[in-house]
């Protein structure tokens, strides 16, 4: 089996795939001075305290899975120093585990079509990878994260590119802080537009707001990728917040929330099968 891990800004989603099922998945809180053993602890602790895992039925071993069977690693990240602490853990701890790190020279499929490539977060060409694998090109990656990405893929496979706007959390906790009388709120959708009190308008700007974001980049960028059928292009969202906006919109043609740890699964694949 193979562990999937895509260190972000703010959490950590780690998968465990199945073949190209995800079994086991969690999301933690990215620590950014956590060491490599500090990792390790917390990785083991989510492997052996897994249920699926740990289910003798599913493994027909009376213990389930040791250490989560892990047969490969594969890890992207956009935190260099949880990246350096990251590598220092599958080299102790997993010596003996294929391991492939999404950063240069690392084969993924996907040209990038950037005036520096090297600018590229690897988590948004794993997004564009898992994009052409599962539904092709021209399309377009809606990720809600620490900063809302879209990004664009051509027809023939390519990153051409995106924008990059504040993601929901980082919005909502800029307002609180810097309007006294406004509280930060629970992220969910209110039960009307035309809020009754402060916290209703405050989700309603929050909800419409980012959907209307995502309704007006995204169609923009469809008419520039393809200006003859902006209909042809595929609008696909993931990330952790988008269930909070994908229901309040009509432009979202898919929804996948492991399309990162998908497109690293796919890297793996790529990668041992070269060096093999």
């Amino acid at each position: 089996m193979l562990l999937a891990i895509d260190v972000g800004n703010t959490n950590t989603v780690l998968g465990i795939f199945d073949g190209e099922e995800v079994i086991e998945h969690w999301r933690i809180a990215t620590v950014p001075d956590r060491t490599a053993d500090e990792i390790a602890v917390v990785l083991r602790g989510l492997l052996t305290q897994s249920a699926v895992l740990k289910d003798p039925a599913r493994w027909d071993t009376p213990a389930g899975l040791p250490d989560g069977g892990i047969a490969g690693i594969a890890l992207c990240s956009t935190v260099p120093s949880v990246l350096h602490e990251m590598r220092e853990m599958c080299q102790r701890y997993y010596r003996d585990v294929p391991a492939v790190i999404v950063e240069p020279g690392v084969k993924t499929g996907i040209p990038i079509r950037m005036d520096n490539p090297k600018e590229v977060g690897s988590d948004r060409i794993m997004n564009a990878l898992a994009a052409v694998h599962l539904f092709g090109g021209p399309a377009i990656v809606v990720d809600f994260g620490t900063s809302t990405n879209f990004d664009a893929v051509s027809a023939r496979g390519e990153f051409v590119g995106g924008a990059l706007a504040p993601g929901i959390e980082i919005s909502v906790d800029a307002l609180s802080r810097r309007a006294a009388q406004l509280l930060k709120v629970e992220l969910t959708r209110p039960p009307r537009v035309i809020g009754k009190n402060t916290v209703e308008a405050l989700q309603s700007g929050i909800v419409y707001g980012f959907a209307g974001q995502l309704e007006g980049i995204a169609r923009r960028m469809a008419r520039e990728l393809a200006p003859t059928d902006p209909d042809s292009v595929t609008i696909i969202a993931t990330g952790g917040l988008a269930p909070l906006v994908i229901n309040e919109v009509s432009i979202i043609d898919a929804h996948e929330p492991w399309l990162t740890l998908i497109g690293l699964r796919l890297v793996f694949e790529r990668n041992a099968a070269a060096e093999s």
